[in-house]
């Protein structure tokens, strides 16, 4: 019984590691808290779920085209609402806290627009999962493999961008926004960037989601953003964040192991209203954990340095 919670905690952990990776994008590399999160991965679930129901009764390469395109609308309309945020920010001069707030108020009415009611059953209409088991003969874990891909293409394709001229500038202007101004690159489009990049993974994610799930609710963003918080700080202190792959898979497993110790909690019988509280409560241990481990590198740093000089 607890094999099988933990399968299905990893199919919901692969689809909130691309969560984790667009909160990794503005939260670290960014340096920016941005609140856009808990709306934006709804706009994702929203598009895809209005795609797929267009998609019912059609022919099977159709549904198959209405579903992935679904998916790409996600990801589009997530960078839209990342741009806006950003826009605020840099144009308006509003604090990016503030600004993530106002979007992601906002955007709750557009998402109710999108959807054209407060939530879509995909339960009785084609979504590629129920098309990749199909296509796997009835795999009961054929979830798990189309989440592997996926995400295992969204680490490679983050790679390659942040190592381009584009993405170290990016990393820089979280480093030091200064330096970066000082060397003639515009932080503001660099933030630009950023955010629409970090919001169009997790748009991409609520898609993924809704077709997981069956359905589309215009308030599942509740919380969203404190959940890739804390797949972001989980995966880097128990996998490590020596080089930018090894980081960037940190993330992407810090979501998975996050949603196996929600599994476990809810297998011994915590009751599922205490949820929030325990993902506090998980934040709260990683990141206490993170500053006990650079507290004790820094003291062995200066032990060492002590040794040295003597």
């Amino acid at each position: 019984m607890l094999v099988i919670i933990l399968l299905e905690a990893l199919e919901l952990g692969l689809i909130y590691s691309i969560l984790a990776l667009g909160v990794f994008l503005s939260f670290r590399t960014l340096n920016t808290p941005d609140l856009t999160v808990d709306g934006s991965i709804v706009t994702g679930a929203a598009i895809s779920a209005v795609m797929c129901t267009a998609a019912a009764g059609m022919t099977p390469v159709m549904q198959v085209l209405m579903c992935v395109a679904g998916l790409i609308l996600s990801f589009i309309f997530g960078m839209g609402a990342g741009a806006i945020t950003a826009l605020l920010n840099t144009k308006l001069k509003i604090q990016p806290l503030l600004a993530g707030i106002l979007v992601m108020l906002g955007i709750y009415s557009i998402n109710l627009r999108i959807q054209g009611k407060a939530n879509i059953n995909l339960n009785s209409v084609p979504t590629l999962y129920g098309m990749v088991e199909d296509a796997m003969n009835g795999f009961q874990w054929s979830s798990i493999v189309f989440g592997v891909v996926i995400t295992a293409i969204i680490i490679v394709l983050m790679y390659g961008f942040l190592k381009t001229r584009k993405g170290f500038a990016l990393r820089a202007t979280g480093d030091n926004e200064e330096m970066v101004r000082a060397y003639g690159i515009s932080s503001d489009n660099m933030k630009l960037l950023g955010l629409s990049v970090s919001n169009g993974l997790v748009g991409l994610a609520g898609g993924m989601l809704a077709q997981y799930q069956g359905y589309s609710d215009v308030g599942m963003g509740t919380g969203m953003v404190v959940i890739g918080l804390a797949s972001v700080i989980i995966g880097e202190v128990i996998f490590g964040t020596r080089s930018l792959m090894r980081r960037l898979i940190a993330v992407a497993l810090g979501a998975v192991v996050y949603r196996m110790v929600i599994g476990v909690a809810l297998y011994i019988g915590m009751p599922p209203t205490d949820l929030k509280l325990v993902s506090a409560v998980i934040v709260t241990i990683a990141l206490a954990m993170g500053m006990m481990g650079g507290s004790f590198s820094l003291r062995k740093k200066k032990a060492r340095g002590g040794a040295d000089n003597a």
